[in-house]
């Protein structure tokens, strides 16, 4: 009988690729906050799949195309608009897509959750999210992920290297670079300088109007996605002031220190 780990990773070029993404504002919208501060005014705003997941299903594309992974799933959790963002990752590269179905704004342990139960139906060798959305900002799915299914974990990806049943990760962390080696099954959180995803061919967006497409729900995992924070309010940056331009180095140490009141007087 196959072990756990034989049954995920197989020979190598045998092993599936997991790939959360998630539905965000288009990077080059500009955000609008509702009048009454409830939250993000998202009507007739362009969506897209979040950049540091794009980067996650490019990573996966070219380990499959390295011979490493032999399928590469995209699963989004979310409303079920978010086919539209699924099939875009069809057409960058995945073999197929997962919805699970759910309110558009879940919290990320919920979608760890959901993300649980669905790697426990697929059983991949390598789950990469992007290390944070650009909404939230969080960066807590993907290690709270990690948590849930006692997995290793390479976080602020910048580079992968897969050999066998082991991976090397250089993570970006603040003094530098960072090497670890972890044993497959792992976890892996994107960052910007991994890669650059490529753009979706016409050919290629045609097929993945072919590709397969599955939906479920929360419930159908077995999986409560309650909330258990609100939000409070919502609300733009304070306006920063325009800036002056100062004639010489005398006049810039004035009002240092008489108007901004930065620098104390000698």
């Amino acid at each position: 009988m196959a072990t756990g780990a034989q049954t995920q990773l197989g020979s190598r070029g045998h092993m599936k690729v997991l790939v959360p993404v998630k539905r965000v504002v288009d990077a080059n919208v500009k955000v609008r906050v509702k009048p009454d501060g409830t939250g993000i005014d998202l009507a007739n705003v362009k969506m897209a799949v979040n950049p540091f997941c794009e980067i996650g299903i490019e990573e996966a594309v070219r380990l499959k195309e390295a011979g490493v992974a032999s399928e590469v799933i995209a699963v989004a959790v979310g409303e079920s608009r978010c086919q539209e963002q699924l099939r875009t990752c069809l057409a960058l590269g995945a073999d197929r897509a997962i919805l699970v179905e759910a309110d558009a704004d879940l919290e990320p342990l919920a979608v760890a959750k959901v993300l649980k139960a669905i790697h426990d139906q697929e059983r991949p060798g390598i789950v990469i999210f992007g290390k944070q959305s650009i909404d939230g900002d969080n960066s807590q799915t993907g290690p709270m992920f990690a948590a849930l299914a006692g997995l290793p974990q390479g976080t602020f990806a910048s580079k992968l290297d897969v050999r066998d049943d082991t991976a090397e990760v250089v993570r970006e962390v603040d003094g530098g670079l960072e090497t670890v080696s972890l044993k497959l099954p792992i976890v892996i959180t994107t960052d910007l300088r991994l890669n650059e995803p490529r753009y979706a061919s016409l050919p290629n967006i045609m097929k993945a109007k072919r590709k397969p497409l599955d939906t479920t729900t929360p419930a159908a995992l077995g999986v409560d996605v309650g909330r258990r924070t609100r939000v409070v309010e919502v609300a733009p940056p304070a306006e920063r002031q325009a800036g002056v331009k100062v004639e010489n180095v005398e006049a810039l140490v004035d009002k240092l220190r008489n108007e901004a009141k930065v620098i104390d007087a000698v």
